[in-house]
């Protein structure tokens, strides 16, 4: 896809990968950046950067969860902007602990967030590029969407959906030439991860990493983008000697004492 002068909407843009890939896209040439997330004040920090690299940008404080509002805002957008051409599912929340100290609102933050509204949001904008014959939908998984981590049950188990959920789409939405993507950063330095416990022997990336390698994937016709050595090394160990990396994540996974099993 040649993304000069094309119209982007990036969800979770105040900060973070979103942020950065924002960013990337405005420096790659797009005509106008949508811009998404629940932060107002944040979207119009960013918005500011773009905008002073000669991009025209527009900003949504949004909620995802809420699917009227999504609705309504996705209307208005295609009538006063005119088709968007690429979507970048990027908004999500993640929550550590482990599994038997995990709780109920958690999870349903997490799937509320990291799956309902992504579904939301990409039925709306899908719709219409069906109907205009092209476009490209980025879903941002993670590493953790292929090789699940343990404390982070819940959002790996998210992360898990959004490729999947991918896969299917990418081949329903092919013979109408839209084009669906799932990129997958490993581990990636923003606000989201600072009160996480890394796991041991990790090298976080940083956002503008993970930005560069989803642009260079668009220029590609590749399904899936795997950032940073990594993720392209533990998905091969995954495939070659699974019970490998089941000890490798045992000992690089931050020791947290567990309660008791008795109730």
């Amino acid at each position: 896809m040649n993304i000069q002068g094309k119209v982007a909407l990036i969800t979770g843009a105040s900060r973070g990968i979103g942020r950065a890939i924002a960013l990337e896209l405005a420096k790659q040439g797009m005509k106008r950046l949508i811009l998404v997330a629940r932060d107002r004040q944040k979207l119009a920090e960013v918005a500011q950067e773009i905008e002073a690299l000669g991009v025209e940008t527009t900003i949504m404080a949004l909620d995802l969860t809420h699917s009227i509002n999504v609705n309504i805002a996705v209307a208005q957008l295609w009538r006063s902007y005119g088709p968007i051409h690429l979507l970048v599912n990027c908004a999500g929340v993640a929550h550590q602990n482990s599994f038997l100290q995990s709780k109920l609102p958690q999870l349903q933050e997490e799937l509320s967030v990291n799956l309902m509204g992504m579904y939301t949001l990409t039925s709306l904008i899908a719709k219409r590029m069906v109907s205009q014959k092209k476009g490209i939908i980025v879903n941002v998984s993670s590493l953790m969407g292929k090789v699940a981590a343990p404390t982070m049950a819940t959002y790996s188990a998210t992360k898990f959906a959004i490729v999947g959920f991918t896969q299917a789409l990418r081949q329903e939405l092919a013979q109408h030439n839209v084009r669906v993507i799932a990129l997958l950063p490993s581990l990636t330095e923003t606000d989201m991860v600072r009160d996480l416990n890394l796991f041991h022997g990790v090298i976080p990336m940083t956002p503008e990493q993970v930005a560069q390698a989803l642009v260079i994937g668009l220029q590609k016709d590749t399904p899936e983008i795997l950032v940073g050595w990594q993720s392209h090394l533990a998905v091969l160990c995954q495939r070659l000697a699974p019970w490998l990396l089941e000890i490798i994540m045992q000992l690089a996974t931050p020791k947290k004492p567990l309660p008791d099993a008795a109730g």
